[in-house]
């Protein structure tokens, strides 16, 4: 194959694909505007699915790169027994169906240890709680590669000399390497978050799908698809692709 008939078959194959996702945001643009609501959609209740899923989405990702952190860490910077085994099991929220995940969570909330935390926590089944359990579970594998990848782009060496001057390991690792990758971990914040506003599978089976409850933007999307709203169902989708397309931006702003 010669230069020009790469380049041509690699840039048709990018603007093909791009075409046909503008494709789609036309077509929802267009559902928006002529199609008519089943029932009439409340601000009060678009407000509430969108500070919910803001809010969420917030505190599990918080929590995630909070977790991801020293777990990634750990992963970079020590070697030990079984490590690819440990890393290939870390990495299954990844691939697993976050349906699978969600029910794999409530059946572990039904065994007594389970039934223990349930009671310390007031409750995470069918509730804020259960909504933050579920998108935690599901985007703490992302966390843990993106912030993996800040800290597999730093030279050890650096902690190294801040060994030599004195600073102790975790010194070395609060002063030195958390700001060297404090772009990679806000960015890996920026795209976990993105993805935890998208949540749905494990969200409606560990929350529920109630309205002005538990109602995020994902479980309103598909609320007004089960009651045939397709009108409804275009403003939230709308409101998610101008969030997440705007995050996603910003992410590669911050790669740059």
């Amino acid at each position: 194959m010669s230069n020009k008939a790469f380049s041509l078959a690699i840039k048709t194959i990018t603007w093909m694909l791009l075409v046909i996702l503008l494709f789609f945001l036309g077509a929802l643009v267009r559902e928006f505007f002529t199609s008519q609501t089943v029932r009439p959609l409340r601000p009060d209740e678009i407000w509430f699915a969108i500070r919910l899923s803001l809010l969420t989405a917030t505190v599990s990702s918080t929590g995630a790169v909070m977790a991801a952190v020293p777990i990634a860490y750990y992963l970079t910077r020590y070697r030990f027994r079984f490590q690819d085994l440990i890393d290939t099991f870390l990495d299954l929220p990844l691939v697993l169906s976050p349906i699978a995940l969600g029910a794999m969570v409530l059946i572990f909330l039904n065994t007594g240890l389970g039934s223990m935390i349930e009671k310390v926590t007031g409750g995470i089944v069918f509730g804020f709680k259960g909504i933050i359990v579920a998108q935690f579970f599901v985007i703490i594998g992302l966390g843990i590669r993106q912030v993996k990848l800040a800290f597999d782009a730093i030279d050890p060496e650096f902690e190294n000399i801040a060994r030599t001057l004195g600073c102790s390991q975790y010194q070395a690792f609060r002063k030195v390497t958390l700001p060297l990758a404090a772009r990679g971990i806000l960015s890996a914040f920026l795209l976990v978050w993105a993805r935890a506003l998208g949540e749905f599978g494990a969200t409606i089976t560990i929350a529920g799908a109630t309205t002005m409850k538990t109602e995020t933007i994902p479980t309103a999307i598909f609320l007004s698809f089960e009651s045939a709203d397709i009108h409804s169902a275009a403003v939230f989708i709308l409101i998610l692709v101008a969030v997440s397309l705007t995050l996603l931006y910003g992410t590669r702003k911050l790669a740059a």
